[in-house]
């Protein structure tokens, strides 16, 4: 079974965090949901609550098949957090996939990993992330993959499919969801 670890904060966007880990589990991959906060329950940035499964702490030695992270503006807290930014870096040495939507490709900024990278965000992160591809709504770039924001989550967690499941599984979701 695929394994997937999405990580939480408060601030989090809620379509950019829920419709991937809803497409991933319609899959079958088994995801969980970690807080870097003191919470099991986060709070998105439109005031809905998210019960998660886990602390951060609690499954940083466990190995997943794919880490997301979600955007909005609990990403500017996440990029202080050196948990969140030695997981991608050690992912990254180890050459395992990672997605980041909206705001959170700063993490990975932040994490030191987006040096000769494609990849797009969101328009408001250009000052930080120059080379944003405006003109893409999801890219992949070897094991990083990105996306824009809310409006392209669906598109995102499809991608996610097709990188876990291939694409057969993809378009087979995406048919059900009438994408």
């Amino acid at each position: 079974m695929k394994t997937v670890l999405v990580i939480f904060t408060d601030g989090f966007e809620e379509i950019e965090a829920i419709a991937p880990i809803d497409l991933l589990r319609r899959a079958g991959a088994r995801v969980t949901l970690a807080s870097c906060t003191d919470s099991l329950e986060v709070t998105g940035k439109c005031a809905v609550v998210m019960k998660v499964d886990t602390a951060l702490d609690d499954c940083l030695a466990n190995d997943y098949d794919l880490l997301v992270l979600p955007g909005g503006p609990g990403t500017f807290d996440m990029r202080k957090d050196e948990r969140v930014l030695e997981l991608v870096r050690s992912r990254h040495v180890a050459g395992l996939p990672q997605a980041a939507i909206c705001a959170a490709p700063l993490i990975l900024l932040d994490a030191g990993i987006l040096e000769d990278k494609i990849y797009t965000a969101h328009f408001t992160c250009a000052d930080e992330l120059p080379e944003i591809r405006e003109d893409l709504a999801v890219v992949e770039d070897e094991e990083i993959i990105t996306s824009r924001g809310a409006g392209t989550a669906v598109a995102f967690g499809l991608r996610l499919v097709a990188l876990l499941f291939g694409e057969e599984k993809a378009n087979e979701i995406a048919a059900s969801i009438h994408a």
